[in-house]
């Protein structure tokens, strides 16, 4: 029960990190915002496994690491550019979507081809994106810019989940993990410094400073630790069933803290989308055993 319980503290402070990182974009970049979060997270995590550190340098590591960071910056920047002109619970529904792309995209890059599920499940997604994008008193499909990247920001995620599928095995995720996130902070930094203008650090507010801590903290290094610790002890489609309860939590923080309300056509959308999720990743593994 405690490894289920990880996991789902862990979909909480996710789910919590979508109205957060939507204040903080009212002072701060995205690519700023990334900077700081990962590079913090970075020195915690070489902090905390400095027992490891006789893998921190070595080649397949630092390289895998850093390809899975590529990856992840993009996934993370585009849904934080997604995020300023979207919902935070419709920028964690629609971010949950990688889910259901991963097997077409393995199909593409791996030759494994989805099962009749994964069909299943992506119809049901592309339908409850629809009610979810639906926009305008006029009821016609107009899928927002910041719907678009956020979805852009779930194919990136697919791409992340299969780089680490396929090389992580027989190395040390800890390691890995926190070269991914060295490579996260410095493509952040090159993009920041190259695009976008630099925050004014003396003149943000001290709420602004706590958010960045607690994305950087909490968000990132807490959670991430919660996740790999759960699903070392759960079976896959269990630990996928609860990792998508990040979705949930994500509007359920937008809607407590007055962020969104929802009407009729959006739950509709939500339900949808978490149905494709649970059609995806779980019904094939329960058939499966």
């Amino acid at each position: 029960m405690r490894y289920r319980l990880l996991i789902i503290v862990a979909t909480i402070i996710w789910g919590s990190s979508f109205v957060i990182v939507k204040d903080v974009t009212n002072a701060i970049t995205p690519a700023w915002i990334l900077a700081v979060r990962f590079s913090a997270a970075a020195v915690i995590m070489g902090v905390i496994f400095l027992g490891r550190r006789a893998l921190y340098f070595e080649k397949s590591h630092v390289g895998y690491g850093l390809l899975f960071g590529l990856a992840m910056f993009l996934a993370y920047y585009t849904q934080t550019i997604g995020i300023t002109d979207t919902t935070p619970g419709k920028n964690a529904f629609l971010t949950g979507t990688y889910c259901v792309i991963v097997p077409f995209l393995a199909w593409l890059l791996l030759r494994r081809r989805p099962n009749r599920f994964n069909i299943v499940a992506a119809a049901l997604c592309i339908a409850g994106i629809g009610f979810i994008s639906l926009d305008g008193e006029s009821g016609e499909m107009s899928i927002r810019f910041g719907d678009a990247m956020t979805l852009v920001c779930a194919v990136f995620y697919a791409l992340h989940i299969i780089l680490v599928s396929k090389f992580a095995e027989g190395r040390d995720i800890y390691v890995l993990t926190l070269w991914q996130f060295v490579g996260v902070a410095a493509c952040s930094w090159v993009v920041g410094l190259a695009f976008e203008p630099a925050p004014s650090w003396a003149a943000l507010p001290a709420d602004c400073w706590i958010s960045l801590g607690y994305l950087a903290v909490a968000c990132t290094t807490v959670a991430l630790l919660f996740q790999n610790i759960g699903q070392a002890h759960l079976p896959p489609a269990s630990a996928a069933l609860l990792l998508s309860l990040e979705a949930v939590f994500g509007v359920a923080f937008s809607v407590a803290l007055g962020a969104e309300s929802l009407t009729p056509r959006v739950v509709i959308g939500f339900a949808l989308v978490f149905a494709a999720i649970v059609v995806s990743e779980v019904l094939p593994e329960q058939r499966t055993r």
